[in-house]
């Protein structure tokens, strides 16, 4: 098996974050004002839940009381902002995500956090049980922030079938 060294697994790991965050970034700045339905709020979540098939390695399983942490940490304080940053408006028969002009650095801000955290915890816990850690961490975020959204969604739109103004 192919051997790499502590160090370039935490520059690898690094580098990698960074081109996947600020590529998602970039995704989400281009997204405003397009029609959103359930299907392209609900879908994210779902699949990312195939990530976890990662738990099936030794090396990336963590204990129970990490796992539920960081799921709670991204559930209650990473999501936040990112709920707190989204919000729906109706155009037409559309509904569209109207995000706040904040939202990029929100993104940013949760990517630096994510990163300052990151280097912490590696002294605890092995490189790929950190990214575990993380992987759930950050699938708490995503859970959380789309079903807020995904209530949202509906709640609009039942105002807009319903003929009420919004």
């Amino acid at each position: 098996m192919l051997q790499f060294s502590p160090s370039f697994l935490q520059i690898g790991s690094t580098v990698g974050l960074l081109v996947i965050a600020l590529t998602a970034i970039l995704v989400r700045s281009r997204t405003n004002h397009r029609p959103v339905n359930a299907k392209k709020i609900l879908i994210p979540p779902l699949g990312m839940s195939t990530g976890f098939f990662m738990f099936v390695v030794p090396d990336f399983r963590v204990s129970w009381m990490w796992a539920v942490g960081a799921f709670l940490v991204g559930w209650f304080i990473f999501s936040y902002p990112l709920i707190r940053g989204t919000r729906f408006e109706h155009n037409g028969t559309d509904v569209v995500v109207q995000r706040s002009k904040s939202f990029l650095f929100i993104l940013l801000g949760l990517l630096l956090i994510r990163l300052l955290l990151h280097r912490f915890i590696e002294h605890y816990i092995t490189i790929p049980q950190t990214a575990g850690v993380f992987f759930i961490l950050a699938f708490g975020t995503l859970l959380h922030w789309r079903l807020d959204m995904y209530r949202k969604y509906r709640a609009i739109r039942e105002k807009v079938e319903s003929g009420s103004s919004v």
